[in-house]
């Protein structure tokens, strides 16, 4: 594959782990990712992002950083404010991008302004949250600004307001259920690759999501056409919408029984994981992209400035 910019650079700096609450998928994509840079023949440090690392940047001076960071400063426009400022070209995306997919109440604004279809939501204090229903049941409690789904509750029919974890932030969001099939759709440049359905015996938490046998994902998802079409031109218009660039991954539900009007945008995630059971590699492959093709595309698509 050929990348945006066509550049071959020797020497790549991967950055992973980093402080943010999910450091240990961030080391395990960084891994990856690197081992696969090294087979697509490029100069690789391995780089765990720490207060030091403009000055580490400064001493490796690298021709390209592979942001392999997950969660807050990785993925929320820090570092990538940060890389602007050392004008060091980068993957994934820029600074607005990543601050606005990272803020999941700013992205579902984002998604109305373009006609994309969301659920109600609301951020309230989470004092306020677990002292009473701020929405009516069933509705999803989650921070607004983490990944992985990290710090999630959901509230059936009939239960009490939820208790919330002290560790949790001091305004969290509230949305209403969506209820039906979990559906995924990466895009790469300004291409949806294909549909998955994510298969679970519960929520696809944090251990679904990273855990040997914790999902099982359908590549490409069985669904009508129709909802087919409609998740891929959503997926494309969400990573534009966001100003997204390199590869981004949106996240949808659909209530088969209501049809095209039973779809719905959940969040796009500006840095997808590349783990051994992360989704965008497995669309990617079923593309025929390898994982080293899709790892040097990434880098040869890297840049500064947008």
């Amino acid at each position: 594959m050929a990348g945006g910019s066509g550049r071959t650079p020797a020497k790549v700096a991967v950055l992973m782990g980093g402080p943010s609450a999910e450091r240990e998928v961030s080391l395990s994509s960084g891994r990856e990712c690197a081992n696969a840079l090294r087979a697509a023949g490029f100069q690789v440090v391995e780089v765990d992002a720490g207060p030091d690392l403009a000055a580490r940047l400064s001493d490796i001076r690298p021709d390209v950083v592979f942001n392999a960071l997950h969660g807050r400063w990785g993925e929320d426009g820090c570092v990538q404010g940060l890389l602007e400022w050392l004008r060091v070209p980068y993957t994934h995306s820029g600074v607005l991008a990543s601050a606005l997919a990272m803020d999941k109440q700013r992205t579902k604004e984002v998604y109305r302004a373009h006609g994309l279809p969301v659920v109600h939501s609301v951020l309230a204090p989470r004092e306020a949250v677990s002292a009473g229903h701020v929405l009516p049941p069933p509705y999803v409690v989650k921070p607004f600004n983490e990944g992985s789904s990290v710090g999630v509750y959901i509230v059936p029919p009939g239960s009490n307001a939820p208790r919330l974890a002290a560790d949790m932030p001091q305004t969290v969001m509230v949305e209403t259920y969506a209820p039906g099939r979990e559906l995924t759709v990466s895009v790469l440049g300004d291409r949806a690759l294909c549909v998955t359905e994510i298969l679970t015996d519960g929520w696809y938490d944090y251990d679904a999501k990273y855990k040997p046998g914790g999902s099982r994902h359908v590549v490409p998802a069985d669904l009508p056409a129709d909802i087919t079409a409609a998740c891929l031109d959503m997926a494309v218009r969400a990573h534009a919408a966001l100003g997204c660039r390199g590869l981004s991954r949106t996240d949808f539900r659909w209530d088969a029984p209501r049809g095209l009007a039973g779809l719905i945008l959940l969040e796009t995630n500006t840095q997808p994981g590349m783990t051994p059971t992360s989704l965008a590699p497995e669309q990617a492959a079923h593309c025929g992209i390898s994982f080293p093709e899709l790892c040097r595309w990434l880098v040869e698509d890297a840049s500064c400035d947008r």
